[in-house]
């Protein structure tokens, strides 16, 4: 039996010895036995790095010596010290990384490798040195064997840390694998690279994308859409929808309907202007092309779809009217937000004709918010914007009306008509209209809905007059109510510039003015400002949160610094970021910057939903409430529409908090996460809306967790239960209107009326398929998935009447008994017998029963699909289980989703939710606008009929200029709900009856 060795005394005293070989021979044997008796080989320390130098013995004694000392200092814990002498192993640290279960050793090493090489990579590209050529060889080493084992994403990984463009041109020439790519693309606009870096890598991998096809349905597609609209370059985008005009011009249009979803205003008006006119037949193609690019077409789609499938419960809204005191302002606002959420883009106004009574009983800003509640509902009905609103809007060159009170419909009707108007309304007609309004209205209610309504219509468009007319109207009078709306605006129109100037000027303002309305205004509109910008906007976001002191102003400003950081930093994960907003979350002296420290973490993390639940747990249970109500609304904006179960593990309990607000929040965030959820797939569904019902209903429990509980209502079955709330688009790019609508949703804490733009997030969830004629027409599609796993949620039943039971005779327990032996008297006196105890019924027989019921009515088993009509819902969750029959006539051109259809087999639900992949891959892709290629074009199409408004014919020429102004067209001022019977005339005009609250 071979004893163990205790001790390396025997072997370090050769090391002495002054035979080469020897030493050669110890050095080889030590490396062996270091990790048991590094400690007392460490001694020696001096003596090895000498050798590792020593001319005297061999060069392979001398990289043992290097290798030697590397590991001694690894176990040390001196990594950098490890790292350059095994650099200085050379061949010898070589051979023992390739050594099968090399050790943490070799992995430590190569992580520090990989850390130096990154480090020394950016410093030679800024000219400050060179990277060490033995550390090359390392790395090059790393990536061939990655290569060779495949580990091609961890390859990827290393190259763009270490700025290695050439390595992954070589990967994907290696293996011609487009999902390479794509997750290239994904990593660099996922993680924190900066700005410039970023559009480096985006424009050296778009060329290698093959080219699009719409015959083999490229899945690219997804990808190059959103290379493109990050990129946001007119000249990379147009010469690709040139290479498919004519030959491919249905993808074109894909391609522009793609681009429409996430691109910004000024972006798609560019692509717009660059495309070529076209001759013959590519002339009719352009001009579709520049149609579709307007934006506008979109949103006809759309809209039609929810008018369509409008499934509002109006139950819901007829038991939240009558349990809240329509006399209160916040009640009465409770249920303005909740039936405009509900109806957002449906255009169905029937809860309010019937209700006039109770809206004439608004008041001041509760009537401003009823008339902006208009907005919401018909938002993107744009053509008939100025007939909806014509009979609230304010008399042309100012005067007033001469009303009481009419100021605030007048202002609430400027504000609905950006929001009706809600990103395409930069450089149209209601732009103008709107600044004209601004100019010359005298009176402030009226200037605030006027600035709110151009900020939100033109959103992103940068157009200087606007905003030089928005900063006078701010500077002019110093009032704080007007003052407020042009902060907001201003941002809004100068989105994700990073304009210095302006957002100097704004800051100097916010620390002269006396308003502490106009310093949240302009604090919020610099955030809006830096939106995107990353890097770029440290420095500012350094000077808001310097701004130290217990006063409100400087509390204020710090407000705005982490808005300013979350918007520069949205969708990134960016670890910086977090861990900013993480340390002013449990330090700030301030309540309200505490608060939107944790409500930020959601705008930066909203591409990752299921790291939320985790971050943010403690943050659920701090002792201060308001990180408490912070961290509610975090979840609801990450998590909304996921369903996730994790989420609704920590929001429940915190409806039960002992602070009103807390409950508030809880209550709105259920809402948005379980938006679109069905009971098959969510179980916490059935109880949150009882939970809704118990405390609207419930005239004890506090008007703020009311407010909540109808806000949460609204938010659950927004858009007529058509709509999720996602921050994403569906190709995985930011969805800006998203975005911006849900920071001012936040606001609503200080100001009702921005709740509105929380339906600029709400997102409609439809398969809408088009012909080459951009046309609808009937087809059908099937979903691969039981019918229930995305059904809508049952209507509510109304009560029963229950028949009032007459109250039964008491009877003494004496004259029980002497009836019952009359009873038995008789019973013997009949048949001689008397049966002490009835037979109970034997358990067989019951069974028996049962069982003979089953076979002769057996249950019915629920089909494992169904088939959709065109302009059908369908869920995120739901896209990957659609699919087109093989003999269909219409087919799309490009994948309806780009993640594989799970498995079949009982449809089951995953735990948390039924979401598939709950990462930035929830919306890679799916659903939307299809274009559809006709396989019959023989045959006579059989088109759907628009309820809206009809698309015009693609064969009839669309001139690209007349597109501009807005559409005020004859008949009708505001939109009949669906369900009304047709009428040949106009109907009479509605308006709300405000003139009665004197």
């Amino acid at each position: 039996m071979v004893r163990p060795q205790s001790s390396a005394a025997g072997v370090l005293a050769l090391l002495s010895e002054p035979e080469p070989l020897l030493k050669q021979h110890a050095l080889k044997r030590l490396n062996d036995i270091v990790p048991q008796f590094w400690a007392e080989i460490s001694e020696y320390i001096a003596l090895i790095e000498s050798l590792s130098e020593s001319d005297e013995i061999s060069r392979e004694a001398r990289d043992l010596a290097a290798l030697l000392a590397s590991k001694v200092y690894y176990y040390l814990g001196e990594y950098d010290e490890a790292l350059s002498f095994a650099l200085a192993a050379g061949g010898a640290f070589e051979a023992t990384a390739a050594t099968p279960g090399a050790g943490e050793y070799v992995e430590t090493v190569i992580s520090k490798a990989i850390d130096r090489y990154i480090s020394q990579r950016l410093a030679e590209q800024a000219g400050e040195g060179k990277v060490d050529p033995k550390l090359q060889s390392i790395i090059e080493g790393i990536f061939t064997r990655c290569i060779s084992d495949g580990e091609l994403k961890q390859a990827i990984g290393i190259a763009l840390e270490s700025r290695r463009l050439d390595v992954i041109k070589h990967i994907y020439n290696t293996t011609h694998d487009v999902n390479l790519l794509s997750y290239t693309m994904e990593a660099v606009l996922d993680t924190a690279f900066p700005l410039a870096y970023r559009d480096q890598v985006l424009r050296f991998i778009l060329p290698l994308f093959p080219s699009l096809s719409s015959e083999n349905k490229s899945p690219h597609v997804y990808s190059v859409t959103r290379l493109l609209v990050t990129l946001s370059s007119a000249e990379l985008t147009v010469p690709l929808i040139n290479s498919l005009v004519p030959k491919d011009s249905l993808l074109a249009y894909q391609m522009a309907f793609d681009l429409v979803e996430g691109g910004a205003q000024d972006y798609l008006e560019s692509v717009r202007k660059e495309l070529p006119e076209g001759e013959g037949d590519s002339k009719a193609i352009y001009d579709k092309l520049r149609r579709i690019l307007l934006g506008q077409e979109s949103i006809k789609l759309y809209l039609e779809f929810l008018k369509r499938n409008n499934k509002t419960d109006m139950l819901i809204l007829k038991n939240t009217k009558d349990s809240l005191e329509a006399r209160s302002s916040v009640y009465h606002v409770a249920l303005t937000l909740q039936n405009a959420f509900m109806h957002s883009g449906t255009t169905s106004d029937a809860f309010l004709r019937e209700n006039l009574e109770w809206l004439g009983l608004a008041t001041n800003w509760a009537k401003f918010s009823a008339t902006a509640a208009l907005g919401v509902i018909h938002k993107g009905h744009f053509e008939e914007s100025m007939n909806i609103l014509g009979p609230y809007l304010p008399q042309q060159g100012g005067n007033d009306s001469g009303i009481p009170g009419a100021q605030y419909s007048e202002g609430g009707a400027l504000y609905a008509l950006g929001l009706v108007n809600a990103g395409v309304g930069s450089g149209r007609q209601v732009e103008e209209y709107l600044r004209n309004m601004l100019r010359e209205s005298q009176n402030d209610v009226v200037q605030h809905g006027a600035a709110l309504g151009l900020g939100v219509a033109g959103m992103g468009g940068k157009n200087a007059e606007t905003y030089e007319e928005l900063k006078q109207a701010l500077f002019r009078e110093d009032s704080a109510v007007a003052g407020e709306a042009a902060g907001y605006a201003m941002g809004l129109i100068m989105l994700g510039t990073a304009d210095a100037t302006a957002s100097e000027e704004m800051l100097q303002y916010a620390r002269e003015t006396e308003h502490e309305k106009i310093i949240r205004g302009i604090a919020i509109g610099i955030a809006f400002i830096y939106y995107g910008k990353q890097e770029e906007a440290d420095s500012i976001v350094k000077v808001l949160l310097a701004e130290k002191g217990g006063d409100w102003r400087t509390a204020i400003l710090r407000y705005g610094g982490v808005f300013t950081l979350a918007l520069a930093y949205a969708g990134t994960s960016n670890n910086n970021a977090m861990r900013q907003l993480l340390h002013i979350a449990v330090s700030d002296t301030s309540d309200d910057v505490r608060r939107a420290a944790v409500v930020s973490l959601a705008f930066v993390l909203f591409k990752n939903p299921a790291q939320v639940p985790r971050i943010v747990q403690l943050l659920s249970e701090s002792y201060n409430p308001h990180v408490r109500c912070g961290a509610t609304l975090a979840l609801g904006i990450a998590c909304a529409g996921t369903g996730l179960q994790d989420a609704v593990d920590i929001l429940e309990p915190m409806t039960k908090d002992s602070v009103d607000f807390v409950r508030q929040g809880a209550l709105i965030a259920l809402g948005m996460v379980l938006v679109e959820q069905s009971e098959a797939s969510t179980p916490s569904l059935a109880s949150t809306r009882a939970l809704y019902a118990k405390i609207v209903a419930d005239k004890h429990e506090d008007p703020m967790a009311r407010f909540g509980a109808a806000l949460g209502q609204g938010l659950i079955d927004a858009g007529g239960r058509n709509v999720t709330i996602s921050l994403q688009s569906r190709a995985g790019s930011r969805n800006t209107n998203a975005i911006v609508g849900m920071v001012l949703f936040c606001q609503f804490w200080y100001w009702y009326p921005l709740a509105h733009c929380a339906c600029l997030a709400f997102d409609p969830t439809a398969i809408i398929g088009l012909d080459g004629t951009l046309q609808a027409p009937k087809f059908e599609f099937i979903s691969n998935a039981r019918p229930t796993l995305f059904a809508y949620p049952a209507p509510t039943k109304p009560p029963k009447k229950e028949a009032v039971a007459k109250v039964a005779t008491a009877v003494l327990s004496t004259t029980a008994r002497a009836k019952a032996r009359e009873k038995k008297k008789a019973a013997e006196g009949e048949t001689g017998v008397v049966d002490e105890k009835p037979e109970a019924k034997k358990d067989g027989d019951v069974e028996m029963k049962d069982s003979e019921a089953s076979t002769s009515t057996p249950k019915r088993k629920e089909s494992t699909f169904e088939k959709l009509p065109n302009f059908s819902r369908v869920v995120p969750a739901q896209v990957p289980y659609i699919s087109f029959p093989q003999d269909s006539r219409y087919q799309p051109v490009r994948v309806v989703s780009t993640r594989s259809s799970p498995s079949a087999k009982g449809n089951k639900a995953p735990k948390s939710s039924l979401v598939p992949g709950l990462t930035s891959e929830r919306y890679a892709g799916g659903g939307g606008i299809l274009i559809l290629a006709d396989q019959r074009p023989d045959e006579e199409p059989d088109y759907i009929e628009f309820e809206t408004q009809a698309i015009i014919a693609a064969n009839q020429a669309v001139a690209a200029a007349d597109d501009r102004a807005a559409h005020v067209s004859e008949g009708r001022h505001i939109a009949l709900d669906e369900n009304a019977p047709e009428v040949t005339s106009p109907p009479e005009s509605f308006e709300y009856p405000f003139d009665n609250d004197t």
